[in-house]
């Protein structure tokens, strides 16, 4: 699959970034660069086939509700592993997670999650803040872009896919 220009480009930036926050953070620089590679292999891919993917491998259901912004994070994984020969549990992990995150994530997870979030080429409301928190501690910049993110979907009224809630509630609410 090839990706377009600007999607490559995209993808160096980020892996770019991702090795920084391993290097700051003591994370494993090789999976961090890896993992940025590949984060958007899937990205450009048609909905029908993501969709058939979900059902092929017995995904979670209510991510046929979902679109592209999720679907080439966590389907794309099971992509990576079939067309990249890539199987690295922490790599697909950091791949599936980095479009909602989850409960629990690795140091990897958050590092691919927050540097596609803040590679140098985003440019919108409040990035510089999710910088600030990035380099502030790896959980501050994922607490900053789970919240950023729901006020971006509540604020367009858009469907939430329950597993960001999720993230959410356990690293960015308040007990």
């Amino acid at each position: 699959m090839q990706l377009s220009a600007s999607r490559f480009a995209h993808v160096q930036r980020v892996a770019k970034v991702a090795v920084e926050l391993a290097h700051q953070y003591g994370g494993d620089v090789q999976r961090a660069d890896v993992a940025g590679l590949v984060h958007d292999y899937a990205k450009q891919r048609p909905d029908a086939e993501f969709k058939q993917l979900i059902q092929q491998e017995k995904l979670d259901p209510l991510l046929l509700q979902a679109n592209n912004g999720i679907w080439h994070g966590v389907v794309g994984a099971e992509i990576i592993k079939r067309e990249l020969g890539i199987h690295d549990a922490a790599i697909l992990n950091a791949v599936r997670r980095h479009t909602i995150g989850d409960v629990n994530m690795t140091t990897l997870d958050k590092i691919i999650f927050i540097a596609d979030f803040i590679e140098p080429g985003r440019d919108f409301p409040g990035v510089d803040q999710a910088r600030a928190a990035a380099a502030q501690s790896l959980d501050a910049g994922v607490s900053f872009e789970v919240v950023h993110t729901l006020e971006f979907l509540l604020s367009k009224r858009a469907r939430i896919y329950p597993k960001t809630i999720d993230t959410y509630n356990a690293w960015a609410a308040k007990p």
